[in-house]
């Protein structure tokens, strides 16, 4: 469940308040009576887990889009020639 932040326009007073997204938001003070506004500020997100792919959400039975294409194995390729063979043959 969220944690939402109040504070009291009237005495100042602010506090923390965890509530389903259901419940309605709090109106009165708990220490005056005064009237409360809900406090806006940044939220943190954060990602656990081994990673998120383009493919994680798609089925692709038998298809290459399920591989990274940076698992395949293929043969890497020299950007340079092989030096060539100098032997003579007599």
């Amino acid at each position: 469940m969220p944690t939402y932040a109040y504070a009291c326009r009237s005495c100042g007073h602010s506090f923390d308040a965890v509530q389903s997204f259901s419940d309605d938001a709090l109106t009165v003070c708990p220490e005056c009576g005064g009237e409360l506004r809900k406090q806006y500020g940044s939220i943190g997100v954060t990602f656990n887990g081994s990673g998120f792919y383009r493919t994680d959400s798609r089925s692709g039975a038998g298809s290459s889009a399920s591989t990274p294409a940076s698992s395949k194995s293929e043969p890497t390729k020299s950007a340079t020639p092989a030096p060539a063979s100098s032997t003579t043959t007599s």
